[in-house]
């Protein structure tokens, strides 16, 4: 281990806990709710400042990593968002920012990254459609007619998509998949805000209606980007799981400094043995989810051959082991737990949410089973 790069990457951690615990403290959150995107524009651009959005763009391009592992550098801020339960478009702009920086080109690069990489515009990336998260699941057309490239059809679950403003659409041209950069507000285009069981975090519908562009606004090449696509979603999942992980260990904190707090019988009930059990319990769950997403965050940096496998294990894992965890803690809280003044709700409906987006677990492990060959 480097230990200087070690030290470098934990001040990056404990700068972003800071600003989040100050600049967006649990209580934001719950004011941010009443809002009509759930993130204040003037926060993201100090977030930004922070270096959130450059860690997954070529230094040629304007961003680079603190220790030369994008991926695992990004997890950190993932994990610390998870914490405060924070807003923000973090996991979405960056899969834009990382698709744009690997394929791109110059115009484009030129055009929309200075804006994303400051903060001072926000992107969303719509991969989703009814049928599901599968890119097999993409039925959007792109069609190319001369220099133009027309996009009919409709996503779903697209997060930010109100507030963003492009959207990296994920569509199909014959058999590839062609990833397509549209401004929100261009005609043809059809934003359905919608909202979600989580406080901040929104979600929208968008129709387009022969919607045509330059073909300038193609990222990659028509019909090639299945490669593309494949790795911004295991991007997006292992920072949704890190997030979660996130959120893991904070609802753990707070809920094993009630159970100190909290007297039955002359004693705190931490010193019972059978809430000793289910602590241990909870504890070999939490490292677990910290070392499948760390096992994910590594082999996307070094794009590992079961990268693919490892990302999908991890968010099964994470997915699942989330939800009963914080459940598990509403219980060990007792009556106050399932109150709207706790906070452990907050926590529970992320955890709810991220199960959900990007594949249920059940999907991942029909992924992985897949992949086996089994």
């Amino acid at each position: 281990m480097d230990l200087e790069l070690a030290e470098d990457r934990l001040f990056f951690q404990q700068n972003t806990r800071r600003f989040l615990e100050r600049e967006s403290p649990v209580e934001r959150v719950r004011e941010l709710h009443r809002t009509e995107h759930g993130v204040d524009p003037a926060w993201w651009q100090r977030a930004a400042e922070l270096g959130w959005t450059s860690l997954l763009a070529a230094e040629d391009d304007g961003g680079g990593s603190l220790s030369g592992n994008p991926v695992q550098d990004a997890v950190i801020v993932a994990e610390e968002l998870g914490r405060m339960v924070g807003p923000g478009p973090f996991l979405p702009t960056n899969v834009v920012i990382s698709a744009l920086s690997a394929g791109g080109s110059a115009g484009l690069k030129e055009e929309h990254l200075p804006g994303l990489l400051e903060g001072s515009t926000t992107a969303a990336w719509a991969l989703a459609e009814q049928g599901g998260w599968a890119p097999g699941d993409v039925r959007t057309e792109a069609r190319v007619e001369g220099d133009e490239v027309v996009l009919t059809g409709e996503k779903a679950y697209v997060e930010a998509g109100a507030a963003a403003d492009v959207v990296l659409v994920v569509a199909r041209t014959g058999d590839g998949l062609t990833q397509v950069l549209v401004p929100r507000d261009h005609p043809g285009v059809t934003v359905v805000p919608g909202h979600s069981l989580d406080l901040v975090r929104r979600f929208a519908r968008l129709r387009f209606d022969e919607v045509r562009l330059p073909g300038t606004a193609v990222v990659g090449e028509p019909g090639g980007a299945d490669g593309g696509v494949e790795r911004q979603l295991q991007l997006a999942l292992t920072l949704q799981s890190a997030e979660s992980v996130g959120l893991m260990d904070r609802v753990f904190e707070f809920t094993f400094a009630y159970m100190g707090d909290r007297y039955a019988f002359g004693r705190p009930i931490s010193s019972y043995q059978a809430l000793k059990h289910r602590v241990a319990d909870m504890l070999l769950h939490l490292e677990s989810a910290k070392a499948t997403t760390d096992a994910a965050a590594r082999a996307l940096d070094e794009r590992d051959p079961e990268v693919a496998r490892l990302v999908r294990i991890a968010a099964a894992y994470v997915g699942d082991t989330a939800v009963t965890f914080i459940q598990e803690c509403v219980q060990l809280l007792g009556g106050i737990g399932v109150t709207w003044e706790h906070d452990i709700h907050l926590y529970l409906r992320r955890a709810t949410l991220n199960r959900a987006v990007l594949g249920a677990p059940e999907q991942h492990r029909e992924q992985i089973v897949v992949r086996l060959g089994v």
